[in-house]
């Protein structure tokens, strides 16, 4: 048999999801990640990989600011790794998709969702930055959690227990795949009193399935019509993967929430989004439906991001680059943001939810901006 009847499957052995997401190639690292037993599992886990040391996983010379890496952008996600130990602790207020932001356990991501705001604090290249120290970053959530006490007031983010979003600058099903940063933070609010975890997530990794979170853990699975995925969800799990992981989920103890988010307004927009609700409602069993939430959040799109866009991604700037329907917003940290215009937005809004409302009435709707 010559090589040409061999189907490509048998040429070439299936990657797993995994494998697909993350070929660690150069790993930076600051020297304090080395005497961290958590660097040196990392370190250990790709044996194969360039271990070059830097002064800061802040500069690193040749990664970030440097414009010639935007044409590697996704090759640079997939294949480098940054290891660095957290030197600050901030607990932020929310009041959305979470009481509290958590310090993080990594910053940047292996996927690469072209609205992701994350890149824009870096400078053309935006691989995860893993921090080593994660008993500090769960010490410093223990305080704080303390000094809350009791969640004496239901609010929308939940009735009883303070909620802490440890992913506000990474995916951490993914940062899962390359530690025990993520299992070791499930664990710790299973037994915190008065406080949970929340992240938002694109990726299904099932072996989260196995880390016993016993309702302590909310994952918010980010959903959109598919047609507009392809475009801008560049490298997650499909929409069907998502929703069907949903069920699971809950069955091993998470609970799950819906992340309508970013809401992006193309042809048809509603229709699409009609059509995944129907979608949504024939997956979901029902105990998934019966303690389930959303939360929906409009598209808000970054000049400086944009032209990075442009640089590896334009098709999906057609999309998130709107003149017509947007509006100039000067964010506090004075960036160029845009924004669906005053008006039209409030309008768009409540077509929304009254939308889901009609299609999903045992979804509560958290909150919608």
């Amino acid at each position: 048999m010559t090589l040409s009847q061999f189907s490509t499957s048998e040429r070439r052995p299936r990657l797993t999801p995994a494998q697909r997401m993350l070929q660690i190639e150069t790993i930076y690292y600051e020297p304090g990640a080395v005497e961290r037993l958590r660097g040196r599992e990392v370190l250990d886990r790709f044996p194969d990989a360039a271990k070059i040391e830097v002064a800061s996983h802040r500069d690193i010379p040749g990664l970030y600011g440097n414009e010639g890496r935007v044409r590697e952008w996704v090759h640079t996600k997939r294949g480098t790794l940054v290891l660095g130990v957290r030197k600050t602790m901030p607990v932020r207020v929310n009041g959305r998709s979470a009481d509290f932001i958590a310090p993080g356990q990594a910053s940047g991501c292996a996927m690469a969702c072209a609205y992701c705001y994350v890149p824009r604090h870096k400078g053309f290249a935006n691989p995860i930055t893993l921090f080593v120290n994660i008993e500090d970053i769960n010490a410093a959530i223990a305080r704080h959690s303390v000094s809350q006490g009791f969640k004496w007031e239901p609010s929308q983010t939940d009735p009883e227990l303070w909620v802490y979003d440890i992913g506000e600058n990474s995916d951490c099903s993914v940062d899962a795949l390359l530690s025990d940063n993520i299992k070791d933070q499930v664990t710790f609010f299973r037994t915190l009193p008065g406080a949970k975890a929340t992240w938002a997530t694109k990726f299904v990794n099932r072996e989260l399935l196995d880390y016993d979170p016993q309702g302590k853990t909310r994952i918010r699975f980010s959903l959109m019509p598919e047609s507009i995925a392809r475009v801008v969800d560049v490298r997650t799990s499909s929409m069907a993967e998502r929703i069907a992981a949903v069920n699971d989920f809950v069955e091993a103890g998470y609970e799950v929430h819906l992340n309508f988010s970013p809401v992006i307004v193309a042809e048809n927009w509603l229709s699409l989004y009609s059509e995944l609700f129907e979608q949504i409602a024939a997956a979901l069993s029902p105990r998934a439906k019966a303690q389930l939430a959303a939360e929906c959040i409009f598209l808000t799109h970054n000049e400086g991001l944009h032209n990075v866009n442009l640089g590896w991604h334009p098709k999906g700037e057609e999309l998130l680059w709107r003149p017509d329907l947007q509006e100039t917003k000067r964010s506090e940290m004075g960036g160029v943001n845009v924004r669906y215009r005053t008006g039209i937005k409030g309008r768009m809004v409540s077509e929304f939810t009254a939308l889901m409302a009609r299609k999903m009435p045992y979804c509560r709707m958290r909150y919608a901006f």
